[in-house]
């Protein structure tokens, strides 16, 4: 069995009123339920209406002892009653919640099941990285966080508790039909308009983006401020009170979106009083005519005026604000998983079957290619032509936003050009099949990932033998680096973090990993960026000698690593400007060769001063 469909939560395409009810959030949500655990629903469920029957008990209990004091009737039966019953409301009450509980991290666990699956389907990032996606996949990620509402388990009990007030309105009302037909029509009706009349309050649309923006804003500041990674600069630059207030601004303009999107409206809560008023009146009035006649005894004002009063249960109860929210969350996890298989499907489409073993056998070729990324009127690559030949290695520099990075992820096809083609050995690389072409590659991004496991499954995620490991990190100049099983955080037991340096080393180690096992391209995004200048010259000295026969693309701004490359490109502005060996390129006395020079100068500078300063 399958959630309903995306495109029904909110959005029906037919308006016949089974198609209507079956597209509501709150139907969607409660359909959810069922499917995440049956038989937690059935208890979830049996439990609402059995909480909420026990109430209108009591007050016939209550009713039945009265009558029976006032009569000199034995107590024994109505005490009993009363007991139990009220025993029975305190023990349902924790077993409610604990089921409501276990329910709603089953239904949590399910769904975001569903979104790291939905997430990750697609081939490529640009889903990831789209404005109008991101604010949905905010939605659908944050649903269960707290950030806007309660997380899914603690939900299920505020949802209850509206649903047993609803069920515990309408029984009490029932009871009244006891006195007279109208009784349940006069007083649970007033009740009930309550909803109608004040329904301006329920009104909150938390999926805009105004909203998600205020929401987006409060989780980073939090995020700044309990985790790691930022700790020394707040610390540092004295902004823990800086970030502190901005949490709290950032909260506050949450808080006050949904106020400004809740307030009560004056005139509806004028008609909502008098309503109250005129409907109590008439009951109580009628009540107290008889009673004073004798028409009714004493037990049964009693338990009459009790249950109009307990009536009023249905005003607080039905579906609360925690349903609303809830409910929003789950369709927007629904809503992601369709745009994320929409997107499947789409790149499915242009995406071939021919398989990537062995290429490329003669060259990679970027062919008039043009790209820009999703909201950007500048082309970032503007018919750029470039020829990686296979086998040898490619340098490619630039100054910043010149497209290297841009270059590099086409390559590993997270994205597709807008024009222009890829082509590997003469094909385009959309006719490969994706996941063949990408076990052909190996690659060290700029802002590599430092997973919080294990050193071996930092090296090899998807498993090496031991020797391999050591073999990678040894070449990758971390030999200090040999218990495997440490983790590489020091938030878990015996676990350490590394320096910038030595994660640096863990990444190309990664990559050396790959290549052992098959990888035949590898991309290097700047690859040193974080070791010294002597640690940098003998890494890469070693890095090219273990993947010698591989098609090497390397990105660096470090022109002594540059220099090293086979053939070196020039990259502005979108375009190929300048290529050749570094010896061509210095006598051309183009881009590259000032560039060089402006870091040579630069590189002197720093060693004279040291030199200076030795002395």
């Amino acid at each position: 069995m399958t959630l309903p469909a995306a495109e029904e939560v909110g959005r029906p395409e037919k308006s016949s009123p089974k198609a209507l009810f079956r597209a509501r959030r709150e139907w969607v949500f409660f359909a959810t339920l069922w499917k995440s655990h049956p038989a937690l629903t059935v208890a979830w469920w049996a439990l609402v209406l059995f909480q909420g029957v026990l109430p209108a008990v009591f007050v016939v209990a209550v009713g039945v002892l009265v009558g029976a004091v006032a009569d000199g009737a034995p107590l024994r039966t109505p005490l009993l009653l009363i007991g139990v019953v009220f025993v029975l409301m305190q023990v349902m009450t924790p077993l409610h919640a604990q089921v409501g509980s276990l329910l709603g991290e089953h239904v949590s666990d399910r769904l975001h099941d569903r979104l790291l699956v939905a997430a990750n389907t697609p081939d490529g990032v640009a889903h990831l990285e789209d404005r109008e996606r991101m604010d949905e996949l905010t939605a659908a990620r944050d649903f269960d966080l707290g950030l806007t509402g309660p997380p899914l388990h603690l939900s299920m009990g505020i949802i209850a508790g509206g649903l047993v007030e609803a069920v515990a309105g309408l029984a009490q009302a029932v009871v009244l039909a006891a006195y007279a037909w109208w009784a349940p029509l006069l007083v649970g009706g007033a009740w009930l308009s309550t909803h109608w009349l004040l329904r301006e309050s329920t009104r909150w649309d938390r999926n805009t983006g105004e909203v998600l923006d205020a929401q987006r804003r409060a989780e980073y500041s939090y995020r700044l401020a309990v985790d790691s990674p930022a700790a020394k600069e707040i610390r540092l630059f004295g902004l823990a009170s800086w970030l502190t207030d901005r949490f709290a601004a950032d909260r506050r303009a949450l808080i006050e979106l949904r106020w400004h999107a809740t307030r009560l409206r004056q005139k509806p809560m004028r008609w909502t009083v008098l309503v109250l008023i005129v409907s109590g009146g008439l009951f109580f009035w009628s009540l107290g005519r008889d009673a004073a006649s004798g028409a009714v005894g004493l037990g049964q004002v009693s338990t009459f005026a009790y249950a109009a009063v307990g009536a009023s249960a249905l005003a607080f109860g039905g579906l609360n604000w925690a349903l609303s929210l809830a409910a929003d969350g789950v369709a927007s996890v629904l809503r992601v998983e369709q745009a994320m298989s929409a997107s499947a499907a789409a790149r499915a489409v242009v995406s071939g079957r021919a398989p990537a073993e062995g290429m490329p056998a003669a060259q990679i070729r970027f062919r008039d290619v043009t790209f820009s990324y999703p909201g950007m009127s500048t082309p970032v690559l503007d018919g750029l032509d470039l020829t990686v030949p296979a086998g040898g290695s490619l340098a490619v520099v630039g100054v910043n936003g010149a497209g290297k990075s841009t270059l590099v992820k086409l390559l590993c096809r997270l994205y597709d050009p807008v024009s222009g083609t890829v082509e590997v050995d003469g094909t385009d690389l959309r006719d490969l099949d994706v996941e063949s072409w990408r076990r052909r590659l190996s690659a060290v991004f700029q802002d590599f990932v430092r997973y919080e496991l294990p050193l071996r499954d930092n090296v090899a995620p998807l498993g090496a033998a031991p020797e391999q490991v050591l073999e990678a990190l040894a070449t990758a100049g971390a030999t200090d680096l040999r218990d495997l099983d440490t983790v590489l955080s020091p938030g878990y037991a015996n676990g350490t973090d590394l320096s910038g340096g030595q994660w640096q080393r863990v990444a190309l180690a990664r990559v050396l990993c790959a290549v052992n096992r098959g990888a035949g391209v590898v991309v290097l995004d700047e690859p040193t960026a974080q070791l010294d200048v002597r640690g940098e010259a003998e890494v890469f000295d070693r890095v090219l000698e273990a993947t010698r026969g591989c098609t090497t693309v390397l990105i660096s701004h470090r022109f002594s690593t540059v220099r090293r490359a086979d053939r070196i490109c020039v990259v502005d502005r979108g375009r190929v400007i300048e290529t050749g060996s570094h010896d061509e390129l210095m006598a051309l006395q183009g881009t590259y060769a000032r560039l060089f020079h402006l870091q040579a100068a630069r590189f002197n500078e720093e060693q004279d001063g040291a030199d200076h300063a030795d002395r």
